[in-house]
């Protein structure tokens, strides 16, 4: 039999005399009645309520569970504000009551509304202080770092030489760990805003390309970039942080591979209206992220460990903030990666159609492209006939190369997997959405030589492929 006994509200049960025959813990600790409060005329707790007739008593609100607020009344005649609920009890044949205690909510409800603004002052400080500080802090740098430039054109040592552009780059290094913490405090205290202009996105590509090949080239390691043919000339969006978050996941590539290559992929996904959903992949051969701690890498101050930091630097808040950058812009990023062997990052954005283009989506562009860095523009007519999806050259260049990929994936040439997978991509560069997704999801599991999801891939792949000629497409 369930007992109210333990129960926080205060539980009073009465007879038809109106005479109390049950009460609880919180009714005898509340109420002030040591001793219990049997016996009691209800009334006399709640004089509001209940009052004696010349047989029982009467009740100036209907029982039933609606909630109504009284005064309560101590044994010491003393009181307070009370939430009541009365219903009657068929099987028992008596009435109960319950009531909460307001003036108790009311005091926690103002402690946790204390507690909150405090909090919001707070960070609101925290933010005004970081935002204060980092901008403090760039004043020093920028000035020690322009006295260097200075001073290297007139340095004819060759170790003193080394020595200013160490500084130099450490200066750099000091402006970008500023940078991210600024943006994080804006981001935090929610003040940070996108500028949407219209740029050109090939440009763009262009840039990032350039920023990075020396670096990754002076370690050995190839760099590779494509942009899918699907992919405009110009958009509408922040060139700004989607550069930002080129660059931060394209050091991190650099900076944690050693042997192989990195590479850049802009694929073109979806296209609403006016608004274009843009596909980005950053690749590389590195040291890859074992499951159990991918799931830290989007948290502030967060590295997968220690000696992480230790090793390779870094405050831990790039990737917080490019998770947070692609979700300002409507899109998702997402992390594949196998201990040993690799990392591929992914995110997706969206941006606005070119407001000056001459074409609708899917027409010829009044816009002269840029070249492309993969395409099959200057192709032969043949070739470019095989790139058009669902024609019968594209079909059939699909299925020679899906059979080449598998073999290539059974004698364990993986260069080779990689080059009939790029050109799988390619054939199916303006492919529905669930075929772009299945090339996407192969080539990971290509990249990643995996071998369970590279044939759950292709089956996937050519069943897709199967469905869409038996429609006709």
């Amino acid at each position: 039999m369930f007992s109210y006994e333990n129960v926080l509200e205060i539980i009073l049960a009465f007879d038809d005399n109106g005479l109390i025959t049950y009460d609880n813990a919180a009714a005898r600790e509340k109420l002030g009645y040591d001793g219990g409060l049997r016996g009691v005329f209800i009334g006399n707790v709640f004089p509001g309520v209940f009052r004696k007739k010349e047989e029982g008593w009467e009740a100036a609100h209907p029982f039933g569970m609606e909630i109504r607020r009284v005064t309560a009344y101590r044994k010491n005649q003393t009181c307070f504000p009370a939430d009541l609920r009365m219903i009657r009890r068929e099987q028992q044949g008596d009435c109960l009551c319950m009531a909460s205690d307001v003036l108790e909510k009311e005091y926690l409800s103002h402690e946790l509304e204390q507690v909150r603004q405090e909090a919001q002052d707070a960070m609101r400080v925290k933010s005004e202080f970081v935002a204060n500080v980092t901008h403090e802090l760039r004043t020093p740098v920028n000035g020690i770092s322009g006295q260097i430039r200075e001073l290297m054109p007139l340095e004819t040592e060759k170790e003193k030489l080394r020595k200013l552009q160490l500084i130099e780059r450490c200066c750099g290094e000091m402006n970008k760990i500023i940078n991210n913490i600024l943006d994080f405090s804006k981001l935090e205290a929610g003040k940070f805003t996108l500028e949407q202009r219209r740029f050109s996105l090939r440009g763009m590509t262009d840039y990032v390309m350039a920023s990075h090949k020396g670096r990754i080239t002076e370690k050995g390691l190839d760099f590779f970039v494509t942009v899918s043919p699907g992919v405009p000339e110009y958009v509408v969006g922040d060139e700004l942080r989607i550069v930002q978050i080129l660059n931060n996941l394209l050091s991190n590539a650099q900076k944690f591979t050693s042997v192989g290559k990195i590479t850049l992929e802009v694929i073109k996904t979806a296209q609403t209206g006016d608004s274009i959903e843009l596909f980005f992949l950053v690749g590389d051969t590195g040291i890859g992220i074992d499951l159990k701690d991918q799931g830290k890498l989007f948290q502030s101050f967060s590295q997968v460990d220690a000696s992480t930091s230790r090793k390779y630097g870094g405050t831990g808040l790039g990737l917080s903030i490019c998770r947070q950058l692609v979700e300002l812009m409507g899109g998702s990023i997402n992390v594949e990666s196998v201990k040993g062997k690799g990392t591929t990052f992914s995110f997706s954005v969206w941006v606005g159609r070119d407001p000056e283009a001459g074409a609708e989506p899917g027409e010829e562009s009044s816009v002269s492209p840029r070249p492309r860095l993969s395409f099959w523009g200057d192709a032969p007519p043949e070739q470019q006939d095989a790139a058009r999806y669902g024609t019968d050259p594209n079909r059939e260049a699909l299925r020679k190369n899906l059979s080449k990929l598998i073999l290539s994936v059974e004698m364990e040439n993986w260069e080779k997997a990689e080059m009939f997978m790029e050109n799988i991509r390619q054939l199916t560069a303006d492919a529905p959405p669930e075929v772009s997704r299945a090339v996407l999801r192969l080539k990971m599991a290509v990249q990643k030589e995996n071998y369970e999801k590279i044939s759950a891939g292709t089956d996937t792949l050519q069943a897709l492929l199967e469905t869409k000629e038996g429609d006709g497409v």
